[in-house]
C-alpha cells in the first residue's frame, strides 16, 4: 500500500479483532467509495482473530496498517495517519455503511471552505434507517454547562428524519463516527487525547480544533447509517462513569481560564443531582460510577493541563440550559430549544 497516494482522502476504518464487523460493513464502504477520490485503509489495532486474512482474501483494495499491539481507539487512530500522506482524512467506525457516493459532498464542502477544520454527514440509524442516530445527528452541539447535545438528539431522545435538518449546519462538534478532517489539522491539533479512553474524545478534538480558528459542519446533502452502542452498551455503569469523568476533563482541558472553575462548579453541582437520581431509582452501580467519575477527575485535573495556547474559545458562551428545556419545560427536540 502507498501511503502517499495521489487520491486526495483516505477513509480509515480502526479495527480490533471485528472481523465479523469488517465482513457486514466493509462491502457498503467499498462499493459506496468512489476509487478515484479516496483510499480505504484498515488500520488494525494488533488483532489475533482472522482480520486481517479476512481483509487480504475478501477485501485486496484495501489497504492495511498493521499496529504492533492494541494502541486503543485515539492512539491507534494518531498512529495511523501519521503514516498517510493525503490531504484529508476519515475516521470511520467500522459499524458504519455508507451509500454511494457518500463522500463527495463533504469533500466537495471542504474544498470549497478553506476555514473549516473537519465535518460529518447526517448520521442515521443503521437499525432504523429513518432515524436519527445518538452519537452525532446532524451535527454536534455543546449546551451552557457543558453537556453535548445534537440536531435530532436530546439526551436519550431521537427524532425521526423528516428532511427537518436538511441544511448545512455549523457545529461545536462532529461525529466520531464519520470524521472527515484536514489531515495537517488533524495533526497541528496534536490528534485524539488517548486519556479519554472512550467516549467524548471527538467533542475535546473538536474543541481544540475550533480554538485554532476553523469551523466545523454538519453536510446533511450526505448520510451514512451507524450501528451505534457498539463500544459500551446503553445503560452501563462503565458507560456512565466514563461519560461523567469525559465531560469534566473536556472542560477542564477547554474553557477559558477565567470561566473554567465557575463553569466547573455548577457542572458538579448538576452532576451531584444526577447521581441522587440514580440513587432514589435504586441504581446503585451507576450512582457510584457518578462519585468515582468525580473522585478520579480531581486526580486527573492537576494532570491535566488546560492545554495549549491557542486562543480561547467558550464554546458554552450564549448557549441554551438543556437540563431546563429537556426536563423543566419537557422540550424534546433540538428545533424547540
Amino acid at each position: 500500500m502507498n501511503h502517499s497516494s495521489q487520491k486526495p482522502v483516505a477513509v480509515v476504518i480502526l479495527n480490533w479483532n471485528g472481523a465479523k464487523m469488517l465482513e457486514h460493513y466493509l462491502p457498503s464502504v467499498v462499493s459506496g467509495t468512489s476509487s478515484g477520490l479516496a483510499d480505504i485503509i484498515v488500520a488494525d489495532n494488533g488483532s489475533d482473530d482472522n482480520s486481517i486474512v479476512l481483509l487480504k482474501q475478501k477485501f485486496p483494495q484495501v489497504g492495511i496498517i498493521s499496529l504492533d499491539r492494541n494502541y486503543g481507539f485515539a492512539q491507534g487512530y494518531n498512529l495511523a495517519i501519521k503514516q498517510l500522506g493525503h490531504k484529508y482524512i476519515v475516521l470511520l467506525n467500522s459499524d458504519v455503511a455508507t451509500p454511494c457516493n457518500w463522500l463527495e459532498p463533504l469533500f466537495g464542502y471542504m474544498e470549497d471552505n478553506p476555514g473549516t477544520g473537519a465535518c460529518q454527514p447526517k448520521i442515521l440509524s443503521d437499525a432504523e434507517h429513518d432515524s436519527f442516530e445518538y452519537a452525532g445527528a446532524a451535527g454536534g452541539y455543546i449546551d451552557a454547562n457543558g453537556f453535548p447535545y445534537c440536531r435530532g438528539r436530546l439526551f436519550d431522545t431521537v427524532e425521526t428524519d423528516s428532511g427537518q435538518y436538511d441544511t448545512v449546519a455549523k457545529a461545536d462538534w462532529v461525529s466520531g463516527a464519520c470524521f472527515f478532517v484536514r489531515r495537517q489539522v488533524y495533526i497541528d491539533s496534536g490528534g485524539l487525547d488517548a486519556s479519554f479512553f472512550a467516549h467524548m474524545e471527538e467533542i475535546d478534538l473538536c474543541w481544540r480544533i475550533r480554538r485554532m480558528g476553523y469551523e466545523l459542519a454538519a453536510i446533511p446533502q450526505s448520510h451514512v447509517y451507524h450501528l451505534g452502542g457498539g463500544t459500551l452498551p446503553m445503560g452501563n455503569p462503565r458507560k456512565t462513569y466514563l461519560n461523567f469523568r469525559n465531560n469534566l476533563l473536556l472542560l477542564n482541558k477547554n474553557l477559558p481560564k477565567k470561566v473554567r472553575r465557575r463553569k466547573l462548579f455548577i457542572r458538579r453541582l448538576y452532576d451531584t443531582l444526577a447521581g441522587a437520581v440514580f440513587l432514589v431509582k435504586g441504581n446503585m452501580a451507576d450512582a457510584q460510577a457518578v462519585l468515582r467519575a468525580h473522585i478520579d477527575f480531581r486526580k486527573w485535573r492537576k494532570k491535566t493541563s488546560p492545554g495549549p495556547d491557542a486562543p480561547e474559545l467558550d464554546l458554552t458562551r450564549d448557549k441554551p440550559n438543556i437540563i431546563i428545556q429537556y426536563y423543566l419545560k419537557k422540550r424534546r427536540f433540538f428545533s424547540e430549544i
